[in-house]
């Protein structure tokens, strides 16, 4: 596609690819979107899909769709395997290349297992639609491989949940499988109590929640325990396995186990074959460049940005929004010959839901617990949707679950027919 327009390629259709891709909209310039998969997802309400609140197509868009209005977009499905910044070109898995005058880099964010990559097999972690449809089928297909089990250790075992990492993902994980776990049983398992139900929540640090003020982290532990998960503090995982997890001086019989405890960014430094940070990320100019590379943008979990106070910018939905919309306008300004002031990145604070009728946000200057702050989670989600029409659904799956207790997405799907395989077989893969 032959062009004298200035060339921008963003690579990530998330957050931050998505907004910087909108802040563009009506420049004349040519831009070309690529993400390996189709869709744009909301991350934040992934966990409600692992946990049958909503559906995979609720919390997820086609990329094509949310920017069929904007003409200078063109959308690629395709996954980058490097950068050659010399020759200025982003290098896709079959060959193909795609030049840019100027690129932004969007990736965010993928599980690390700090060294042990080995229990990715046993505990998956929460990143994508395909996560939370295979972490939907194991909780519930142990739920109906318990209700077939005699063995009463067994049965234990398959009534037990382990979530490793006590942020965000972990709490609301840890309170939204007591609420699926207790519903789904509740007269409609002839063999199965929903006080057999049990919940572990595995921390190595010593609270939960700790990038939230103590008070808030404080009120989160208690209101797990009150809701029945229990909470282990000053734990460290040294192995998991098909059994269940050995932490501390502790063994956990479980067959299912979800990974919440750490991430890193995806290999973008090594693309641009650059030094990274443990983590990951890259040290990027006050303008949210690469040093030495004027002409490359790095946003979101993949770049180490400092806040006024020092501070590193978290790696959350609004500050990847916030990074994108500003390399959009600084692209911008820098073709008009205008001065690029440095990214500032303005907080909005710190949001967990605990369970229903219960949460947590910070927003340094007031905090607030309990049902106020579980609607005012609820409402801020809502708003930060991109369609009208998912934002309708979803306020209604949450009224019918506030009210009835029932999930609608209960579906065990993909994989091998269950007929082929006994039920604690099938679990397994």
């Amino acid at each position: 596609m032959p062009s004298h327009r200035h060339r921008i390629v963003i690579v990530g259709g998330g957050f931050g690819g998505l907004a910087a891709a909108k802040a563009l909209a009506k420049a004349d310039v040519e831009v070309v979107l690529i993400d390996r998969r189709n869709h744009h997802l909301f991350q934040p309400l992934l966990y409600q899909v692992a946990t049958a609140a909503l559906s995979p197509s609720e919390v997820a868009w086609p990329i094509r769709h949310l920017l069929r209005r904007q003409d200078n977009v063109r959308v690629l499905m395709g996954t980058v395997i490097g950068v050659d910044t010399e020759a200025r070109e982003v290098l896709l898995e079959h060959g193909e290349r795609e030049g840019y005058d100027s690129l932004v880099l969007a990736t965010g964010a993928q599980d690390t297992y700090f060294g042990n990559d080995e229990w990715k097999r046993f505990a998956p972690g929460l990143k994508t639609v395909e996560d939370a449809t295979a972490i939907r089928r194991k909780l519930l297909l142990a739920l109906e491989a318990a209700e077939r089990e005699t063995d009463p250790e067994r049965r234990r075992a398959l009534l037990t949940f382990g979530i490793i990492g006590a942020g965000p993902t972990g709490v609301e994980l840890a309170g939204a499988i007591v609420e699926l776990g207790r519903s789904s049983i509740k007269g409609q398992f002839h063999t199965l109590e929903p006080e057999a139900l049990r919940v572990v929540l595995i921390e190595g640090g010593d609270r939960v929640l700790s990038n939230f003020d103590k008070e808030l982290s404080d009120y989160t532990h208690k209101a797990l325990e009150d809701m029945g998960v229990q909470v282990e503090l000053g734990a460290m995982v040294s192995s998991i396995d098909a059994e269940g997890i050995s932490y501390g001086e502790r063994r956990l019989e479980t067959r299912t186990v979800v990974w919440a405890a750490g991430v890193a960014a995806t290999p973008v430094a090594e693309w641009l074959g650059i030094e990274a940070d443990r983590g990951g990320q890259i040290k990027v100019a006050p303008d949210l460049t690469v040093p030495g590379l004027p002409n490359v943008y790095v946003v979101g979990d993949v770049a180490k940005v400092s806040r006024a106070d020092g501070e590193p910018v978290p790696g959350v939905a609004p500050a990847a929004k916030q990074e994108g919309r500003y390399v959009g306008k600084a692209i911008l300004d820098r073709l008009a010959g205008k001065k690029v002031e440095p990214f500032v990145y303005k907080h909005a604070g710190d949001l967990a839901t605990i369970g229903k009728s219960s949460a947590v946000i910070d927003f340094g200057f007031v905090k607030i617990k309990g049902w106020a702050a579980w609607w005012l989670w609820g409402i801020a989600h809502i708003y930060f949707l991109v369609e009208t029409r998912t934002r309708i659904f979803i306020t209604m799956s949450w009224l019918w679950i506030y009210l009835t207790g029932q999930r609608s997405a209960r579906l065990i799907t993909h994989g091998e027919a269950t007929s082929q395989k006994p039920l604690d077989e099938v679990d397994e893969n």
